[in-house]
């Protein structure tokens, strides 16, 4: 039906209400004296035309015929009350002015009383037949149980009941909070609090669970995963949004990200939007994982121009389509080039100028670079050194080293090449009027080559998940997030530091292969296996955030924490000297590590220990107005 059909159709049905509504009136007003008056009755059909062509206007400018009658409330009814009453008003005032003809004062009561009763019971009753309707179909839904009886579980109830295509009826709540307990939402009640999950998901037939708490942190959601998996009922997550511009609610499955949630990120919008908004940006590495997010950040706070540096044909081309796609009035300018390559990079430089710089290209994994330790130098260590030297001698502005935990005390080969590239920027930094700094964080969920996608397809092929020790634990990020605090790093950045990110309590990868397993609907002790392989060369049993000889400072940012150790006074003029010391060395693997063992003294190799052993403790870093408390251990 088109617009204009049903607003006819409408008209002409209000119509008849309306002069029913005044006829009643004027019968129930004579009503045992013999019948209405000759003269009221004249009156009667001179003043309908008046009356409805009036309230029909009424109705109109107060968009009631715009409205969808299928969702009507209490404030459609309300709407339809100060239509009416604007109506009869104006008949009212009409009458005593032009003047018209009248009819008793106590018929104008009534049928004001009498349109609002039939005007609102007709587009009231669509809304009845609507939840007659769903009552109906929601005989044949799941039981659905939700868990969290706050804003965004009031949400799922509604949005439970008003989309039939979902096929899932909210039975009650559930909720920590004694203050809700044997309390109702639309009529829902709170039926208990988490540990009561198990029974009430018995007792009334409960076929799915939805938790409803997008602000919980990950380990809350873990303990309610934890006792919702024994109930056997699947279970999914609201995901909720704190942006109300860019609205979205999504009922989805749960994944590893909602049992390792943080506090969200707040972002000093103001700031980043001085060192980046109108700038020319640079980011090496911009096809890899956190390149690319980092590219999808940096865009959302309008850069002049974005310019992607990346060695990989095939990711560059991803990441460039994507760009286009997501970001048309943004200028992006694809480069194919690699950070080894001095004169390619120079080529931009003097093409660009680029005013802000983040290195995000790096060979990152441990093994393959256990074996290939010339190539980790040589990418890590002298393609930072290039890039580096390049933004110097240009004039950028901001130049943000992206490292790792495995920087301090290294025993690994990938981890040694980027603590000697923190070396290096630090001391460029030393001379330049460029602010060099470098930002440190551990995992990030979901990175190529990370643990969590090889869980991932190893689960699809049965099993088994290989984890190298039942006590190997590291800190995790999700993407998003570690990019965020990078991006908010590089608007504190003065010049010099190491920044490092709060990441959270560390985990252990045995716990996180068995959450794995029972997100993906397996059981880990009967269906899926977990093998244990053994410390691989270089692996550490537990990352570090920082070393022992430095010392943590708070930043204004509640997720950043800054070194304050100063350059070592045996590392002034090494950008100056490792080119060629690099470049002096054989290919051979112990000529390498030597050199390594000689620069970076606090390296730990897996040829110093036949048995892997735990370096240093696991830190934890508390802030505490400006000042920083440690504490170490596993939690």
């Amino acid at each position: 039906m088109t617009y204009w059909l049903r607003l006819i159709l409408m008209l002409l049905f209000d119509s008849c209400l309306i002069n029913l509504s005044i006829g009643f009136s004027l019968w129930l007003r004579f009503e045992g004296e013999g019948g209405i008056p000759a003269n009221y009755l004249e009156a009667f059909f001179t003043l309908i035309p008046w009356y409805t062509f009036i309230t029909l206007g009424a109705l109109y400018a107060m968009r009631l015929y715009h409205r969808m009658w299928k969702y009507a409330s209490i404030g459609e009814l309300f709407g339809i009350v100060k239509a009416v009453t604007t109506s009869t008003a104006i008949v009212i005032i009409l009458i005593y002015t032009i003047p018209l003809s009248y009819l008793p004062r106590s018929v104008y009561i009534m049928s004001w009383v009498f349109m609002i009763i039939f005007i609102g019971s007709s587009r009231l009753s669509w809304r009845l037949l609507r939840d007659l309707i769903i009552k109906e179909s929601n005989k044949k839904a799941k039981r659905t149980l939700i868990i969290g009886a706050g804003d965004a579980g009031a949400m799922v109830a509604r949005e439970l009941n008003n989309n039939q295509s979902l096929n899932l009826l909210p039975v009650g709540f559930v909720d920590d909070s004694p203050l809700k307990q044997k309390l109702s939402i639309f009529g829902i009640p709170v039926l208990g609090s988490r540990e009561q999950i198990p029974f009430l998901t018995a007792s009334h037939g409960i076929e799915e669970i939805i938790i409803a708490m997008p602000s919980a942190e990950g380990r809350t959601i873990r303990e309610i995963v934890n006792i919702c998996q024994a109930t056997g009922v699947r279970l999914r997550i609201f995901e909720g949004t704190d942006d109300l511009l860019h609205s979205r609610s999504k009922i989805r499955d749960v994944q590893l990200e909602d049992l390792l949630r943080r506090e969200p990120v707040k972002l000093d919008l103001e700031e980043i939007a001085a060192y980046l908004q109108g700038k020319t940006v640079l980011i090496s590495g911009a096809g890899g994982s956190i390149g690319s997010e980092l590219c999808r950040q940096v865009c959302r706070h309008r850069p002049q121009r974005l310019i992607l540096l990346e060695c990989s044909e095939n990711n560059l081309f991803d990441i460039d389509n994507e760009l286009r796609e997501s970001f048309p009035e943004q200028a992006l300018e694809a480069e194919l080039a690699d950070v080894r390559n001095r004169e390619k990079l120079q080529a931009v430089f003097e093409k660009y100028f680029p005013q802000v710089i983040f290195h995000a290209a790096a060979f990152k994994h441990v093994p393959m670079m256990e074996m290939h330790p010339e190539e980790a130098l040589n990418n890590n260590v002298l393609g930072t050194r290039n890039i580096a030297e390049m933004a110097d001698k240009y004039g950028s502005e901001t130049f943000i080293l992206i490292s790792t935990d495995k920087a301090v005390n290294p025993t690994n080969v990938m981890g040694a090449s980027k603590r000697i590239a923190e070396l290096i920027v630090k001391d460029i930094n030393r001379s330049s009027q460029t602010r060099f700094a470098a930002v440190r964080f551990g995992n990030v969920l979901g990175s190529r080559g990370s643990v969590v996608p090889i869980f991932l397809k190893q689960i699809q092929k049965g099993g088994p998940l290989t984890v190298t020790h039942p006590d190997m634990t590291r800190y995790f990020m999700t993407i998003p997030e570690a990019v965020e605090l990078v991006i908010q790093a590089g608007a504190i950045a003065r010049g010099g530091e190491i920044f490092v990110l709060d990441m959270g309590e560390p985990v252990k990868i045995a716990d996180l292969a068995n959450d794995l397993i029972r997100l993906s609907g397996y059981d880990p002790e009967l269906d899926i296996e977990i093998k244990y392989t053994g410390i691989r060369p270089g692996e550490k049993l537990y990352e570090e955030l920082f070393s022992g000889y430095e010392e943590m400072a708070a930043t204004r940012h509640q997720r950043i924490f800054i070194s304050t150790k100063e350059l070592d006074e045996r590392y002034n003029g090494i950008k100056n000297n490792i080119t060629a010391w690099i470049n002096n060395l054989s290919p051979e693997r112990n000529e390498i590590i030597r050199f390594i063992q000689e620069l970076i003294p606090e390296y730990c190799g897996s040829e110093a220990n036949e048995e892997p052993v735990p370096r240093g403790e696991v830190i934890y870093l508390e802030k505490r107005g400006n000042r920083i408390k440690k504490s170490s251990g596993i939690k």
